[in-house]
């Protein structure tokens, strides 16, 4: 059976996951661990916790268990003291004050879930992603770098902060790897955040597995507008020391006009600039809501389809 290993945040995670999850591979989802906003923010703060929400999203994304347990590790309480909050978040929250380690924590609500596969935080320690602009400006925090609009004018670095050690459970997974697949994902918040933890890099680069990467469908203002897929490649030799994928996937698919106009006030669709043999370019958008409204999510609008995406990527892992 191959071995297929995901790095990344939630979301990106979550989609990738959910297409994989029902093909017969063995699968493992390597998870950032900065990140600081919303209610895992809070519970981070408050409890002295790792942050719960996107190894919530991706133990949701593999687990064979129930609808209804799916949506109750997903259900965010309206009002109350509880407000904002994930009932998710607060089981692996409260299972690691239990157990004091957050590994069994995930580790048992996976079974609670029937999950297939493994969920790997990236390392066990407590860590803030903080970058410095040109301007001088630090951003501390996951939450800060994502809401920043400052970013494509320069930043001087971006680190993790206190610097820490990798899972030595991630490397091996890495290591051990047929397939990995980087993203999509926020380039700055869920991606590059893993490879700053310290081994991660050094396992990836000389990891034996093919190495894919899923191309964003959307760049994010401020941050990396007018990006081209060769520019998110040249992010991250700068973090790797060199081009190392075997793959890239990115979509050709163009939402309708309408569409991309009630997005361009955060970005815009990432064109493909590549003429190469590992270039995949392939639809891969979800159906698009009916009758969409301005005032719908609008993450619900432009978004990968996971059975699509699983679809390409069984394609590179069965001809291996």
């Amino acid at each position: 059976m191959k071995k297929v290993v995901t790095i990344g945040g939630g979301t990106g995670n979550f989609t990738v996951l959910n297409g994989l999850r029902n093909d017969d591979i063995d699968i493992t989802a390597i998870v950032s661990m900065a990140d600081d906003g919303g209610s895992t923010g809070i519970l981070r703060d408050e409890l002295g916790v790792l942050p719960p929400g996107d190894v919530r999203q991706c133990l949701v994304a593999l687990s064979d268990s129930s609808r209804l347990m799916r949506s109750l590790m997903n259900y965010r309480f309206e009002q109350g003291g509880l407000v904002g909050h994930s009932f998710g978040n607060l089981l692996l929250s409260a299972l690691e004050k239990v157990t004091g380690s957050f590994e069994r924590a995930v580790e048992e609500v996976g079974k609670i879930l029937y999950i297939k596969g493994k969920v790997i935080p990236v390392t066990m320690h407590q860590v803030r992603l903080k970058m410095i602009l040109k301007n001088g400006h630090l951003l501390e925090g996951e939450k800060e770098v994502y809401l920043s609009q400052e970013i494509e004018q320069g930043y001087s670095s971006i680190y993790l902060d206190p610097y820490p050690k990798a899972n030595p459970r991630a490397i091996d997974e890495i290591k051990n790897a047929d397939v990995i697949v980087v993203g999509p994902g926020g380039l700055y918040t869920s991606l590059l955040p893993n490879f700053l933890v310290e081994g991660i890099s050094e396992a990836f680069l000389e990891s034996d597995a093919k190495k894919v990467f899923v191309v964003n469908l959307m760049n994010r203002k401020g941050q990396t507008s007018h990006f081209k897929v060769s520019d998110y490649l040249n992010e991250f030799e700068k973090y790797l020391g060199r081009d190392v994928f075997d793959y890239i996937i990115v979509n050709n698919q163009l939402p309708p006009e309408e569409l991309i106009a009630l997005y361009a006030e955060e970005g815009e669709l990432i064109e493909n600039d590549l003429i190469s043999d590992r270039v995949r370019a392939v639809p891969l958008l979800g159906e698009l809501t009916p009758g969409f409204k301005k005032d719908l999510l609008k993450r619900n609008l432009i978004r990968h389809d996971s059975k699509k995406l699983a679809k390409e990527l069984m394609k590179i892992v069965n001809y291996l």
